[in-house]
């Protein structure tokens, strides 16, 4: 064999393990993207399965007082984020939003957790700065961000005098 067939050769080779390997990364890009897609509409459809209460209410004693909302803890409904559900409870003191907790939100994906660890305290000081659902945005949490202003403004409705 001369050398320049063992050249060409070695290149036809090279060029194969290039296209092997090529291949490879969009067939695993392909099943990854499957993955994630089926898995957060299994999700979905599992957390679907145990409806949340959609929007109740425990109103304490004192009953309506001189602020927007009358006092007690109101939860609103959970509301589909893609990537899971959203659902917020809204404890209201003097009248005022005191608390805002999260009672779900999507956090079965690392990139869900590592998101959501930073937004939800932003959005909880957010909402109680703002006194109502009127919460800005967050860019790369929009679809968690709209489910909390959305299940957090039907809590609200449900405190309103």
């Amino acid at each position: 064999m001369s050398r320049k067939q063992s050249s060409q050769a070695s290149g036809f080779a090279r060029n194969i393990k290039k296209f092997f390997l090529s291949a490879f990364v969009i067939v695993a890009f392909i099943a990854y993207f499957f993955h994630e897609k089926f898995t957060s509409q299994a999700s979905a459809s599992a957390n679907s399965g145990n409806p949340a209460p959609t929007s109740s209410a425990t109103q304490s004693a004192a009953g309506s007082s001189q602020g927007t909302y009358k006092n007690g803890t109101f939860t609103g409904p959970a509301v589909n984020a893609y990537y899971g559900l959203v659902q917020v409870q809204v404890v209201i003191q003097g009248g005022k939003i005191s608390n805002v907790q999260f009672l779900q939100y999507p956090n079965d994906r690392r990139t869900s957790q590592q998101i959501n660890s930073q937004v939800m305290p932003w959005l909880q000081q957010e909402a109680i700065q703002a006194q109502s659902a009127n919460v800005d945005l967050i860019s790369g949490a929009t679809l968690t961000s709209e489910g909390f202003a959305n299940s957090l403004q039907a809590a609200l409705l449900s405190a309103k005098n």
